[in-house]
Order: C-alpha cells, then sequence, then structure tokens
C-alpha cells in the first residue's frame, strides 16, 4: 500500500509565490500607462489625481492626441517618492 502525504502549507507558499512571479511579470510587460491604468494603479479618480499630483512639473506624462500616457517605471518611482513625501508630512 502506498501512502502520500501533502503538506498544505508549503503547496499553498509555492502557489502564492509562483502567482506572485506571474504578477511581476506582467506588470513588467507594460511600457506605458494611460489614465484608465493610472486611476487603477492608485486607487484615485481622475479629479483626485489632478487636485494631488497630476500637475507637479516632476509627474511624467506624454499627451499625443487627446490622449495622456505615462511611462510605467518612472510613474511608479515618481509615485512611490510622492506617497512617501505625503506620509512623512502627516
Amino acid at each position: 500500500m502506498l501512502q502520500v502525504q501533502v503538506d498544505e502549507s508549503a503547496v499553498k507558499q509555492m502557489y502564492q509565490e509562483a502567482i506572485k512571479r506571474q504578477l511581476q511579470e506582467l506588470d513588467q510587460e507594460l511600457v506605458y500607462w494611460d489614465s484608465k491604468e493610472l486611476r487603477r494603479r492608485t486607487c484615485m479618480s481622475w479629479n483626485t489625481i489632478q487636485d494631488n499630483f497630476f500637475h507637479e512639473e516632476d509627474f511624467p506624462k506624454v499627451k499625443i492626441g487627446g490622449k495622456w500616457y505615462f511611462p510605467a517605471k518612472e510613474a511608479t518611482e515618481f509615485l512611490n517618492k510622492w506617497l512617501k513625501e505625503k506620509e512623512a508630512k502627516s
């Protein structure tokens, strides 16, 4: 008779790590965000974005035609720095 024991916590951890790697790969595939993606990534409305950081000089953005584009890597770096500055002021 063959008996197999599975460590459920180890399987769960392996599963979570695999999902995390896949999500990181997907994030790296995006070169630019549009305004919809920026709203999704920040969990902010367009008005809140405009009121808080959109018009800051160092916020990376390019308008092509009537649509705004945001370089994903630079926008992420800006947003992390911006949030830390806001946190420090609180």
